[in-house]
Protein backbone atom coordinates (compact mmCIF):
# COMPACT_ATOMS: atom_id res chain seq x y z
CA UNK A 1 0.00 0.00 0.00
CA UNK A 2 1.26 3.68 -0.66
CA UNK A 3 2.65 5.37 1.79
CA UNK A 4 0.22 8.06 1.46
CA UNK A 5 -2.96 5.18 1.90
CA UNK A 6 -1.18 4.35 5.17
CA UNK A 7 -0.76 7.96 7.02
CA UNK A 8 -3.70 7.93 9.23
CA UNK A 9 -5.19 11.67 10.07
CA UNK A 10 -2.66 11.97 13.12
CA UNK A 11 0.20 11.82 10.65
CA UNK A 12 0.89 15.47 10.02
CA UNK A 13 4.40 17.05 7.97
CA UNK A 14 6.47 18.65 10.58
CA UNK A 15 5.65 22.34 10.52
CA UNK A 16 8.48 24.79 9.23
CA UNK A 17 9.91 27.16 12.09
CA UNK A 18 7.98 30.13 10.21
CA UNK A 19 4.61 28.06 10.73
CA UNK A 20 5.41 27.70 14.12
CA UNK A 21 6.42 31.01 14.85
CA UNK A 22 3.10 32.11 12.89
CA UNK A 23 1.07 29.45 15.18
CA UNK A 24 2.89 30.97 17.95
CA UNK A 25 1.57 34.52 17.46
CA UNK A 26 -1.90 33.24 16.47
CA UNK A 27 -2.73 31.85 19.85
CA UNK A 28 -1.28 34.78 22.32
CA UNK A 29 -2.49 37.30 19.98
CA UNK A 30 -5.89 36.23 20.84
CA UNK A 31 -5.52 38.77 24.32
CA UNK A 32 -7.02 42.53 22.74
CA UNK A 33 -5.55 45.31 22.68
CA UNK A 34 -5.79 47.47 25.60
CA UNK A 35 -8.72 50.12 25.24
CA UNK A 36 -6.52 52.33 27.25
CA UNK A 37 -4.01 52.64 24.25
CA UNK A 38 -6.82 52.34 21.38
CA UNK A 39 -8.07 55.19 22.50
CA UNK A 40 -5.02 57.33 21.24
CA UNK A 41 -5.47 55.98 17.99
CA UNK A 42 -9.24 56.33 17.65
CA UNK A 43 -9.36 60.03 18.97
CA UNK A 44 -6.05 60.58 16.18
CA UNK A 45 -8.63 59.30 13.38
CA UNK A 46 -11.41 61.74 14.08
CA UNK A 47 -8.63 64.14 14.32
CA UNK A 48 -8.11 63.58 10.99
CA UNK A 49 -11.33 63.36 9.62
CA UNK A 50 -14.26 64.85 12.31
CA UNK A 51 -16.77 63.72 9.70
CA UNK A 52 -16.27 59.85 9.38
CA UNK A 53 -19.05 58.18 10.58
CA UNK A 54 -16.90 55.07 11.08
CA UNK A 55 -13.87 56.46 12.91
CA UNK A 56 -16.47 58.30 15.39
CA UNK A 57 -18.44 55.47 15.93
CA UNK A 58 -15.33 52.98 16.96
CA UNK A 59 -14.55 55.77 19.30
CA UNK A 60 -17.82 56.49 20.97
CA UNK A 61 -17.99 52.27 21.61
CA UNK A 62 -14.58 53.11 23.64
CA UNK A 63 -16.10 55.89 25.89
CA UNK A 64 -19.53 55.17 25.70
CA UNK A 65 -18.81 51.44 26.82
CA UNK A 66 -16.52 52.22 29.74
CA UNK A 67 -18.67 55.53 30.96
CA UNK A 68 -15.59 57.68 30.10
CA UNK A 69 -18.09 61.22 30.89
CA UNK A 70 -15.09 63.59 30.78
CA UNK A 71 -13.90 61.76 27.83
CA UNK A 72 -17.57 61.90 25.89
CA UNK A 73 -17.85 65.72 27.14
CA UNK A 74 -14.63 66.86 25.71
CA UNK A 75 -14.58 65.12 22.37
CA UNK A 76 -17.95 66.66 21.48
CA UNK A 77 -17.02 69.59 21.96
CA UNK A 78 -13.16 69.07 19.95
CA UNK A 79 -15.09 67.76 17.13
CA UNK A 80 -18.12 69.74 17.48
CA UNK A 81 -20.63 66.62 18.00
CA UNK A 82 -24.04 67.03 19.36
CA UNK A 83 -23.82 66.00 22.84
CA UNK A 84 -26.79 64.24 24.76
CA UNK A 85 -27.61 64.46 28.03
CA UNK A 86 -29.47 60.93 28.20
CA UNK A 87 -26.21 59.46 28.02
CA UNK A 88 -24.38 61.52 30.12
CA UNK A 89 -26.41 61.02 32.27
CA UNK A 90 -26.81 57.03 32.09
CA UNK A 91 -22.99 57.07 32.22
CA UNK A 92 -22.55 59.41 35.41
CA UNK A 93 -25.25 57.09 37.56
CA UNK A 94 -23.40 54.11 36.27
CA UNK A 95 -19.86 55.23 37.61
CA UNK A 96 -21.57 56.19 41.00
CA UNK A 97 -23.23 52.90 41.71
CA UNK A 98 -20.08 51.30 40.54
CA UNK A 99 -18.01 53.50 42.75
CA UNK A 100 -19.95 52.69 45.96
CA UNK A 101 -20.13 49.43 45.42
CA UNK A 102 -16.44 49.37 45.08
CA UNK A 103 -16.30 51.51 48.45
CA UNK A 104 -18.30 49.30 50.14
CA UNK A 105 -16.19 46.28 49.23
CA UNK A 106 -13.10 48.38 50.63
CA UNK A 107 -15.07 48.79 53.51
CA UNK A 108 -15.69 45.25 54.14
CA UNK A 109 -12.42 44.12 53.45
CA UNK A 110 -11.10 46.03 56.03
CA UNK A 111 -13.74 45.46 58.80
CA UNK A 112 -13.98 41.30 58.09
CA UNK A 113 -10.97 40.28 55.50
CA UNK A 114 -7.42 40.63 55.52
CA UNK A 115 -4.76 43.00 53.97
CA UNK A 116 -4.53 40.93 50.72
CA UNK A 117 -8.51 41.32 50.11
CA UNK A 118 -8.34 45.11 51.00
CA UNK A 119 -5.14 45.29 48.90
CA UNK A 120 -7.89 43.84 45.63
CA UNK A 121 -10.35 45.83 46.21
CA UNK A 122 -8.07 49.01 46.71
CA UNK A 123 -6.49 48.20 43.02
CA UNK A 124 -10.20 47.54 41.82
CA UNK A 125 -10.82 51.02 42.45
CA UNK A 126 -7.71 52.28 40.73
CA UNK A 127 -8.37 50.07 37.36
CA UNK A 128 -12.10 51.91 37.40
CA UNK A 129 -11.17 54.98 37.82
CA UNK A 130 -8.19 54.83 34.54
CA UNK A 131 -11.02 52.85 32.99
CA UNK A 132 -13.04 55.75 32.86
CA UNK A 133 -10.27 58.33 32.16
CA UNK A 134 -10.40 59.48 35.59
CA UNK A 135 -6.76 60.16 35.37
CA UNK A 136 -5.68 62.34 38.51
CA UNK A 137 -7.94 59.90 40.80
CA UNK A 138 -6.52 56.93 38.96
CA UNK A 139 -2.68 57.81 39.58
CA UNK A 140 -4.06 58.47 43.27
CA UNK A 141 -5.74 55.13 44.24
CA UNK A 142 -2.44 53.33 42.18
CA UNK A 143 -0.38 54.91 44.71
CA UNK A 144 -2.44 54.27 47.54
CA UNK A 145 -2.74 50.74 46.43
CA UNK A 146 1.34 50.46 45.48
CA UNK A 147 1.60 51.43 49.51
CA UNK A 148 0.19 48.48 50.77
CA UNK A 149 1.77 46.62 48.46
CA UNK A 150 4.28 44.48 48.91
CA UNK A 151 4.73 42.61 45.90
CA UNK A 152 7.09 43.51 42.96
CA UNK A 153 4.93 42.09 40.27
CA UNK A 154 2.09 43.65 41.18
CA UNK A 155 3.57 46.94 42.03
CA UNK A 156 5.25 46.33 38.36
CA UNK A 157 1.57 45.82 37.06
CA UNK A 158 0.10 48.81 38.59
CA UNK A 159 3.15 51.32 36.86
CA UNK A 160 2.59 49.23 33.52
CA UNK A 161 -1.75 50.05 34.07
CA UNK A 162 -1.23 53.32 34.54
CA UNK A 163 1.42 54.01 31.65
CA UNK A 164 -0.81 52.42 29.42
CA UNK A 165 -3.92 55.00 30.56
CA UNK A 166 -1.07 58.02 29.51
CA UNK A 167 -0.37 56.83 26.53
CA UNK A 168 -3.99 56.49 25.68
CA UNK A 169 -3.68 60.48 26.89
CA UNK A 170 -0.66 61.00 24.83
CA UNK A 171 0.97 62.29 27.77
CA UNK A 172 4.39 60.83 26.56
CA UNK A 173 6.25 63.02 29.15
CA UNK A 174 4.66 61.23 31.89
CA UNK A 175 5.19 57.73 30.05
CA UNK A 176 9.09 58.54 30.17
CA UNK A 177 9.00 58.94 33.61
CA UNK A 178 6.58 55.65 34.32
CA UNK A 179 9.42 53.47 32.04
CA UNK A 180 12.01 54.96 34.30
CA UNK A 181 10.04 54.34 37.92
CA UNK A 182 9.72 50.43 36.46
CA UNK A 183 13.36 50.45 35.08
CA UNK A 184 14.41 51.31 39.25
CA UNK A 185 11.51 48.52 40.45
CA UNK A 186 12.97 45.77 38.35
CA UNK A 187 16.73 47.13 39.55
CA UNK A 188 15.56 46.04 43.02
CA UNK A 189 16.23 42.63 44.96
CA UNK A 190 13.42 40.59 43.77
CA UNK A 191 12.28 43.25 41.41
CA UNK A 192 10.80 41.21 38.69
CA UNK A 193 10.91 38.30 35.61
CA UNK A 194 12.09 38.28 32.48
CA UNK A 195 8.53 38.73 31.20
CA UNK A 196 7.70 41.66 32.63
CA UNK A 197 11.55 43.06 31.87
CA UNK A 198 11.08 42.64 28.31
CA UNK A 199 7.34 43.71 27.67
CA UNK A 200 8.91 46.94 28.89
CA UNK A 201 11.12 47.00 26.25
CA UNK A 202 8.54 47.25 23.76
CA UNK A 203 6.95 49.73 26.15
CA UNK A 204 9.62 52.11 25.82
CA UNK A 205 10.33 51.24 22.06
CA UNK A 206 7.24 52.53 21.44
CA UNK A 207 7.79 55.71 23.48
CA UNK A 208 10.83 55.97 21.39
CA UNK A 209 9.24 55.70 18.26
CA UNK A 210 6.79 58.10 18.99
CA UNK A 211 9.33 60.64 20.49
CA UNK A 212 11.20 59.84 17.19
CA UNK A 213 14.29 58.32 18.86
CA UNK A 214 14.50 55.84 16.44
CA UNK A 215 17.94 54.17 16.57
CA UNK A 216 16.58 53.46 20.22
CA UNK A 217 13.65 52.02 19.33
CA UNK A 218 15.33 49.74 16.34
CA UNK A 219 17.35 48.48 19.39
CA UNK A 220 14.06 47.68 21.73
CA UNK A 221 11.74 46.41 19.11
CA UNK A 222 14.49 43.90 17.24
CA UNK A 223 15.38 42.45 21.08
CA UNK A 224 11.92 41.43 21.51
CA UNK A 225 11.33 40.01 18.19
CA UNK A 226 11.31 36.51 19.59
CA UNK A 227 10.29 37.30 23.25
CA UNK A 228 7.20 39.84 22.44
CA UNK A 229 4.38 39.21 25.18
CA UNK A 230 2.95 42.89 25.13
CA UNK A 231 -0.41 42.01 23.72
CA UNK A 232 -2.02 44.33 25.76
CA UNK A 233 0.12 47.63 24.02
CA UNK A 234 -0.49 46.36 20.16
CA UNK A 235 -0.81 43.34 17.82
CA UNK A 236 2.38 41.44 16.63
CA UNK A 237 1.82 42.24 12.74
CA UNK A 238 1.82 46.36 14.14
CA UNK A 239 5.11 45.66 16.57
CA UNK A 240 6.50 44.08 13.49
CA UNK A 241 5.51 47.13 10.87
CA UNK A 242 6.98 49.53 14.06
CA UNK A 243 10.42 47.05 13.70
CA UNK A 244 11.15 47.47 10.82
CA UNK A 245 9.90 51.01 9.60
CA UNK A 246 12.24 52.58 12.11
CA UNK A 247 15.16 49.62 11.43
CA UNK A 248 14.73 50.92 7.24
CA UNK A 249 16.00 54.68 8.25
CA UNK A 250 18.64 53.85 11.26
CA UNK A 251 20.62 50.05 9.99
CA UNK A 252 23.20 50.27 7.57
CA UNK A 253 22.38 47.22 4.71
CA UNK A 254 23.90 44.22 5.98
CA UNK A 255 22.25 44.58 9.33
CA UNK A 256 18.70 44.77 7.58
CA UNK A 257 19.68 42.19 6.11
CA UNK A 258 20.48 40.13 8.99
CA UNK A 259 18.57 41.35 11.33
CA UNK A 260 15.46 42.13 9.75
CA UNK A 261 15.06 40.49 6.45
CA UNK A 262 15.99 37.18 7.49
CA UNK A 263 14.35 36.98 10.73
CA UNK A 264 11.88 34.23 11.14
CA UNK A 265 9.46 36.25 13.47
CA UNK A 266 9.40 38.99 10.97
CA UNK A 267 8.65 35.99 8.02
CA UNK A 268 5.74 35.18 9.45
CA UNK A 269 3.98 38.62 9.40
CA UNK A 270 5.16 40.43 6.79
CA UNK A 271 3.03 38.91 4.01
CA UNK A 272 0.11 40.53 6.14
CA UNK A 273 1.50 43.91 6.39
CA UNK A 274 0.19 46.13 3.07
CA UNK A 275 3.07 46.75 0.87
CA UNK A 276 5.84 46.36 3.43
CA UNK A 277 7.84 43.55 2.20
CA UNK A 278 8.11 44.34 -1.33
CA UNK A 279 9.37 47.95 0.30
CA UNK A 280 11.63 46.22 2.57
CA UNK A 281 13.06 43.73 0.29
CA UNK A 282 12.95 45.97 -3.22
CA UNK A 283 15.28 48.71 -1.20
CA UNK A 284 17.66 45.75 -0.20
CA UNK A 285 17.27 44.06 -3.77
CA UNK A 286 18.40 47.87 -5.40
CA UNK A 287 14.88 47.26 -7.42
CA UNK A 288 14.37 50.87 -7.20
CA UNK A 289 11.08 50.82 -9.40
CA UNK A 290 9.13 48.65 -7.13
CA UNK A 291 10.66 50.35 -4.09
CA UNK A 292 8.99 53.49 -5.36
CA UNK A 293 5.74 51.49 -6.10
CA UNK A 294 5.14 50.21 -2.38
CA UNK A 295 6.56 53.33 -1.51
CA UNK A 296 2.66 55.37 -1.18
CA UNK A 297 1.41 52.62 0.62
CA UNK A 298 3.48 52.19 3.28
CA UNK A 299 3.92 56.41 3.60
CA UNK A 300 -0.01 55.83 3.99
CA UNK A 301 0.21 53.80 6.83
CA UNK A 302 2.79 55.99 8.73
CA UNK A 303 0.60 58.95 8.32
CA UNK A 304 -2.47 57.33 9.71
CA UNK A 305 -0.55 55.92 12.45
CA UNK A 306 -0.94 58.05 15.62
CA UNK A 307 2.27 57.38 16.71
CA UNK A 308 4.40 57.98 13.74
CA UNK A 309 2.06 60.30 11.93
CA UNK A 310 4.13 63.37 13.35
CA UNK A 311 7.48 61.84 12.19
CA UNK A 312 5.35 61.01 8.74
CA UNK A 313 7.92 64.08 7.06
CA UNK A 314 11.04 63.34 8.66
CA UNK A 315 10.45 59.20 7.66
CA UNK A 316 9.66 60.10 3.98
CA UNK A 317 12.98 62.23 3.79
CA UNK A 318 15.20 59.71 5.48
CA UNK A 319 13.94 56.92 3.26
CA UNK A 320 14.45 58.52 0.35
CA UNK A 321 18.25 59.39 1.38
CA UNK A 322 19.05 56.18 2.45
CA UNK A 323 17.46 54.70 -0.83
CA UNK A 324 19.75 57.73 -3.35
CA UNK A 325 22.85 56.98 -1.26
CA UNK A 326 22.59 53.16 -1.92
CA UNK A 327 22.03 53.39 -5.20
CA UNK A 328 24.78 56.22 -5.94
CA UNK A 329 27.08 54.30 -3.78
CA UNK A 330 27.80 52.21 -6.55
CA UNK A 331 29.09 54.61 -9.21
CA UNK A 332 31.50 57.27 -9.58
CA UNK A 333 29.45 58.73 -12.30
CA UNK A 334 26.02 58.07 -13.70
CA UNK A 335 23.33 60.35 -15.35
CA UNK A 336 20.86 62.02 -14.13
CA UNK A 337 18.30 60.11 -16.92
CA UNK A 338 19.96 56.54 -15.67
CA UNK A 339 19.20 57.30 -12.05
CA UNK A 340 15.77 58.73 -12.72
CA UNK A 341 14.69 55.49 -14.99
CA UNK A 342 16.05 53.21 -12.62
CA UNK A 343 13.32 55.05 -9.58
CA UNK A 344 10.81 55.62 -12.51
CA UNK A 345 10.80 59.16 -11.93
CA UNK A 346 10.97 62.17 -14.15
CA UNK A 347 14.59 63.76 -14.32
CA UNK A 348 13.61 67.13 -13.01
CA UNK A 349 12.02 64.86 -9.76
CA UNK A 350 15.38 63.06 -9.09
CA UNK A 351 17.05 66.73 -10.02
CA UNK A 352 15.36 68.36 -7.35
CA UNK A 353 15.56 65.60 -5.01
CA UNK A 354 19.16 65.58 -4.94
CA UNK A 355 20.17 69.15 -4.89
CA UNK A 356 18.19 69.88 -2.21
CA UNK A 357 20.14 66.66 0.09
CA UNK A 358 23.45 67.48 -1.40
CA UNK A 359 22.47 71.26 0.12
CA UNK A 360 21.97 69.56 2.91
CA UNK A 361 25.11 67.72 3.29
CA UNK A 362 22.98 64.47 3.20
CA UNK A 363 24.89 63.23 -0.14
CA UNK A 364 28.22 63.01 -1.29
CA UNK A 365 27.89 63.84 -4.67
CA UNK A 366 27.62 66.62 -7.12
CA UNK A 367 25.89 67.90 -9.90
CA UNK A 368 26.50 68.86 -13.78
CA UNK A 369 24.46 70.28 -14.78
CA UNK A 370 25.57 71.35 -18.58
CA UNK A 371 26.48 67.10 -18.93
CA UNK A 372 23.75 66.12 -16.85
CA UNK A 373 25.89 63.49 -15.24
CA UNK A 374 26.27 62.88 -11.49
CA UNK A 375 29.91 62.39 -9.76
CA UNK A 376 30.04 60.85 -6.53
CA UNK A 377 32.64 61.99 -3.68
CA UNK A 378 32.54 59.19 -1.54
CA UNK A 379 34.33 61.14 1.72
CA UNK A 380 37.81 60.48 2.70
CA UNK A 381 37.58 58.81 6.68
CA UNK A 382 40.65 59.54 7.91
CA UNK A 383 40.47 62.95 6.17
CA UNK A 384 37.53 63.78 8.35
CA UNK A 385 38.80 62.51 11.22
CA UNK A 386 42.22 64.72 10.84
CA UNK A 387 39.76 67.64 10.33
CA UNK A 388 38.11 67.22 13.33
CA UNK A 389 41.12 67.01 15.14
CA UNK A 390 42.34 70.31 14.17
CA UNK A 391 39.02 71.74 14.96
CA UNK A 392 38.46 70.41 18.36
CA UNK A 393 42.19 70.86 19.03
CA UNK A 394 41.80 74.91 18.30
CA UNK A 395 38.60 75.04 20.43
CA UNK A 396 40.85 73.06 23.08
CA UNK A 397 43.29 75.56 22.81
CA UNK A 398 41.46 78.75 22.72
CA UNK A 399 39.71 77.65 25.82
CA UNK A 400 42.74 77.24 27.28
CA UNK A 401 44.22 80.65 26.85
CA UNK A 402 41.18 81.85 27.90
CA UNK A 403 41.23 80.38 31.64
CA UNK A 404 44.47 81.44 31.88
CA UNK A 405 44.04 84.87 31.15
CA UNK A 406 41.58 84.81 33.83
CA UNK A 407 44.09 82.87 36.13
CA UNK A 408 46.62 85.99 35.86
CA UNK A 409 44.24 88.54 36.61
Amino acid sequence: MPDEEMRTSNDEAPKTVDEETADVVDDASATPVSEDVELAQRIFDCERDPSNADAKAALMAIVEGRNMVATYTAMCERFAWPSDVGTVERMTNANAERLKAIEAKIEDARENLGDVEVRDAMHERATFYASIGSCEKAVEAFEETEGKTTSAGQKLDGAFSLMRMRLGRMELNEVRKLIEKIKDMLEQPGGGDWERKNRLKVYEGLHAAATRNFELATKLFLDSLSTFASYELMTYDDFVFYAVICAIVTLPRTELKAKVIDSPEVLSVLNRLPGLGDFLNALHRCDYRTFMAAFPVVAAQVESNVWLSPHYRYFLREVRVVAYAQYLQSYKSVTVKSMADSFNVSEDFIDRELSHFIVAGRLNCKIDKVSGVLQTNRPDLKNSLYQTLIKDGDALLNNVSKLSRVIDL
